[in-house]
């Protein structure tokens, strides 16, 4: 059975003391639930979050990770790194990487088998089309290639381990959301996708979430579509109750 998982990813927001101030904040409303929480947080707040909500069932994050050991490639943080502050998570893939930092396919592969095969950290791989892609018809023909290069040389036991989050480009930080229809007819489409690749079996482990301008309004409503099990969440997650609304959905 598939548990599932809202993550908030704060992007380059808050400062350390701003995060364990939510963290205290949200530590007093979360309680018995049988959805998993996590914050995917910049570099400088990991390990004050991972000290913080420690003991508490809440997960942290990070929002990237470099596919080589160690080396010359300043300002990149490496999987030893997150390791050593022990995160949970790590973001791979997000369309802002790819658009203005030059991500693409072949890296977002690599930094998902480095991950996988060096690590326990649960990798966020986040796929998704743009306007112009969506207008034109071939968006699931865009997504579906996003994973079959995501995954190569990926085992079936390790691709069952892998999240996937459906990011509509065009939905992310504008307001607008992908209907509830349209956010679940993606995802089905991304866990036959999976299935091609392997087979039953390991698609039905994969945990594919939806992200978007999820906000408490209309988490209920997305999350209520039979292949949604959970949510990567930009602005809403900011705010401590707000972001818990979206875990009670």
């Amino acid at each position: 059975m598939r548990i599932p998982l809202i993550a908030g990813n704060w992007k380059m927001y808050k400062t350390t003391e701003e995060a364990l101030a939510f963290a205290k904040e949200l530590k007093t409303m979360y309680g018995d639930t049988d959805v998993k929480a996590a914050i995917c947080a910049p570099y400088t707040q990991l390990a004050a979050l991972v000290q913080a909500f420690s003991g508490s069932g809440i997960g942290v994050g990070a929002q990237n990770v470099h596919f080589e050991e160690e080396g010359a490639f300043t300002g990149e943080v490496s999987l030893n790194m997150l390791k050593e502050i022990g995160v949970d998570y790590c973001i791979v893939g997000h369309s802002e990487r790819r658009q203005y930092f030059g991500e693409t396919d072949e890296t977002v592969n690599l930094k998902l088998k480095k991950i996988l095969t060096d690590s326990e950290i649960t990798p966020i791989l986040c796929v998704g089309e743009d306007l112009a892609q969506r207008d034109a018809g071939i968006e699931q023909e865009v997504v579906c290639a996003q994973i079959e290069k995501a995954f190569a040389e990926i085992s079936a036991e390790d691709a069952a381990k892998v999240v996937v989050a459906y990011e509509p480009i065009w939905a992310i930080g504008t307001g607008r959301t992908a209907s509830p229809q349209q956010a679940g007819e993606m995802c089905a489409w991304i866990r036959k996708s999976i299935e091609g690749l392997y087979d039953v079996d390991t698609c039905d482990k994969v945990i594919i979430q939806y992200g978007g301008s999820v906000k408490p309004e209309n988490a209920t409503e997305i999350m209520d579509m039979d292949e949604i099990d959970g949510a990567l969440v930009g602005g809403a997650s900011l705010d401590s109750s707000k972001f818990m609304e979206i875990v009670n959905f």
